[in-house]
């Protein structure tokens, strides 16, 4: 694996000419002399990466997910993420274009970005949830990334640096906003993952082996649906208006309310069923989530 500490430490393995700050650079993607061969390379930043571009006959990796840039897409990486690259098996011309602003911790120190930077939830996106954008949002991204590298390129002074934060923080509320259009409007994928999500939690609390799994946690429920737990809690949050530890506790209280009104087992013993430790954070759990106790929900039913 390649850690690189610093933006001048990849500028050097890529090719690059040193960056004109050391803690910024804005690269042009179609300058960039292809390193990668067939084997992936794994890499690590200490820096942000913001990158909008399109690559073919490129394989990218992040984490355990595959992806491809053959599409306009908006991506986010933060520092200690780890990706590989390689070229495809059947490439015959690697083709890339975009821009990537890299951009290092330290140049937020002391301003308003450092603060709010890891508000934003796509930094904990994988790549295949990467943003794609219609081409009145690309343009508004790249009228952005544009006037970062203007202002990069141009003679450093006491107002460049708030300046560009001021960019970036711009770039940032956008995608946010763009974020929340790409939930609402890929219609068919994302009520795809409802459907999914709702079939995964009725086989875990239904499955023979509950008592030896335990409650689903978020990251097992994220896993199984192979998305990062930010963009799943997100997405869901759009849709339904609820996040995914709401979801896991709804499918826990219908089951739980099954029990109750079609069994004579114990709350305790229907407590223990569903996975819980101790009946106590059962009870408490059923009363916040119905406003009523167990046994007053057995009482009313009756």
């Amino acid at each position: 694996m390649k850690r690189f500490r610093t933006i001048s430490e990849f500028h050097e393995f890529v090719q690059l000419p040193k960056p004109q700050h050391p803690l910024l650079s804005v690269v042009d993607v179609g300058t960039v002399p292809h390193r990668y061969g067939p084997e992936p390379t794994s890499m690590v930043f200490d820096f942000y990466s913001i990158s909008i571009k399109r690559m073919r006959h490129v394989q990218m990796k992040y984490g355990q997910h595959s992806f491809d840039f053959n599409e306009g897409v908006l991506s986010f990486m933060a520092p200690n993420q780890v990706f590989s690259m390689a070229v495809a098996d059947d490439a015959e011309e690697v083709e890339k274009s975009g821009w990537v602003v890299y951009l290092h911790p330290d140049f937020l120190w002391n301003t308003s970005l450092a603060k709010t930077i890891q508000q934003y939830d796509f930094w904990d996106y994988s790549l295949k949830e990467a943003l794609f954008l219609s081409a009145k949002e690309e343009a508004a991204i790249l009228n952005l990334v544009f006037a970062i590298a203007q202002e990069y390129a141009s003679t450093i002074d006491r107002f460049s640096k708030q300046i560009i934060v001021s960019h970036l923080e711009s770039l940032l509320h956008y995608a946010d906003r763009f974020y929340n259009r790409q939930f609402l409007t890929r219609e068919k994928a994302n009520h795809e993952v409802l459907e999914r999500l709702e079939t995964l939690l009725h086989a875990h609390f239904n499955s023979p082996d509950l008592v030896e799994q335990g409650l689903p946690t978020v990251q097992y429920v994220a896993d199984s649906l192979r998305l990062s737990p930010k963009y799943l809690g997100n997405l869901l949050r759009v849709l339904t208006g609820q996040n995914t530890q709401q979801h896991i506790h709804a499918a826990l209280i219908a089951k739980a309310k099954e029990k109750l009104s079609t069994t004579t087992l114990t709350v305790s013993e229907i407590a223990y069923g569903l996975g819980f430790e101790h009946l106590q954070s059962f009870s408490k759990l059923f009363k916040t989530k119905t406003s009523l106790s167990p046994l007053e929900f057995r009482a009313s039913f009756n």
